[in-house]
């Protein structure tokens, strides 16, 4: 009989217990304001992130999914255009970008990093797939905590005069080369869900650029397109970052680093513990990795969670099916020559230990514990 769990994958809940009181203060400013939807709070949280990342603008929105599409939007990009993503990814990338009108194709990964492989970006970029909308973006998504291979990818899209947006929304924090990712492209993108390393109490989303035209079209395009209150300069949609989400952001912002540390001073203490035949996640040469996750990979994934859970250990699946595998988009997604053969693979094997900077040491130890006896 398996032991009740101890050990959950994810807490959302814990990082509220964490910083309580200055989360229900900053709740009450918020709602004793008056203002409850793109105000004070959110001006500042906004300001506060630009900062913090290293960034001329941040633009708030409703959540990650609007980010991207805000992003494809404020580019020009749509119906006509083609999207490169990939397909391990959550399914978010690519819905952002039919939101638009667009249409994706799919790259396959480095089984390394779980990222996007530049070489195979490269020549879809050169040499597209008959029938395909002209590439005019590049999404590659920085997975599990890390960095994709920006400086080929970035190279690879600017001799096609493509776009690159980084998805950031595993990555708060990371760096590559001591720069902050979401610094590197035109535009970036981060959801604020709950369970990010930086998560909201809720769904959230926001943007950064250096482009403080870009930011001025993204911030209209959230709202119905206003510049000038209800008058619409072009389409837009509804996407606003609530005031209560901001204040609660704006709090947890001061911890992101201490609790990006925290995760990595967990994942090196699953490295130390791993048994032979398992291998600690790579770790690109020149990049922080900040952990969203700590994914692990085995043939035999199946009875190794049983074992975890057996322990009172939870374990995840990040991501169980390729994007193109999924019934909506099942053989109607253009796909890069070497049809993510090494996304379909990963998806197999792929898993996450618990992961979260409110871990104990004593749960950790259980972890660690449980792992070196596989």
């Amino acid at each position: 009989m398996n032991a009740p769990i101890t050990v959950p994958q994810a807490n959302p809940g814990a990082g509220y217990r964490a910083q309580q009181a200055e989360i229900d203060a900053a709740v009450a400013r918020a709602l004793t304001s008056g203002w409850y939807i793109l105000g004070a709070e959110g001006r500042a949280f906004e300001a506060e992130y630009a900062a913090w990342l290293g960034a001329a603008k941040a633009v708030g929105c409703a959540n990650g999914t609007d980010a991207l599409a805000l992003a494809l939007r404020g580019l020009g990009i749509g119906p006509g255009c083609a999207v490169a993503t990939v397909a391990h990814t959550a399914v978010a990338t690519v819905a952002a970008i039919e939101m638009v009108g667009a249409t994706p194709i799919l790259i396959d990964i480095d089984p390394a990093h779980y990222t996007m492989d530049p070489a195979e970006l490269a020549a879809v970029l050169a040499h597209p797939p008959p029938g395909l909308p002209p590439i005019k973006a590049v999404i590659p998504v920085h997975l599990y905590g890390q960095a994709a291979d920006l400086p080929a990818i970035i190279a690879a899209a600017a001799k096609h005069g493509a776009a690159v947006i980084e998805d950031c929304s595993q990555a708060h924090g990371a760096t590559l080369g001591n720069q902050k990712l979401g610094t590197f492209t035109e535009v970036s993108t981060f959801s604020l869900y709950p369970t990010k390393n930086l998560g909201a109490l809720g769904d959230g989303g926001v943007l950064a650029t250096n482009d403080e035209a870009l930011a001025t079209r993204i911030a209209a395009l959230r709202q119905y397109g206003w510049h000038t209150h209800y008058i619409s300069d072009e389409c837009g949609v509804n996407s606003r970052l609530d005031e209560i989400q901001a204040a609660i952001l704006r709090a947890k912002l001061t911890r992101l680093d201490a609790n990006n540390a925290r995760r990595q001073q967990i994942a090196a203490a699953y490295d130390a513990a791993l048994p032979a035949g398992l291998a600690a996640p790579a770790r690109r040469a020149g990049a922080s990795h900040v952990f969203h996750q700590y994914v692990l990979r085995s043939p035999d994934r199946a009875a190794i969670q049983a074992r975890l859970r057996a322990a009172g250990i939870a374990t995840g699946i990040h991501y169980p099916m390729p994007v193109h595998t999924q019934p909506a988009y099942l053989n109607r997604v253009a796909l890069g020559p070497k049809a993510c053969r090494a996304s379909e693979a990963a998806s197999a094997e792929v898993f996450s230990l618990p992961m979260f900077p409110e871990l104990s040491d004593e749960q950790v130890d259980q972890v660690c514990v449980a792992i070196k006896q596989l």
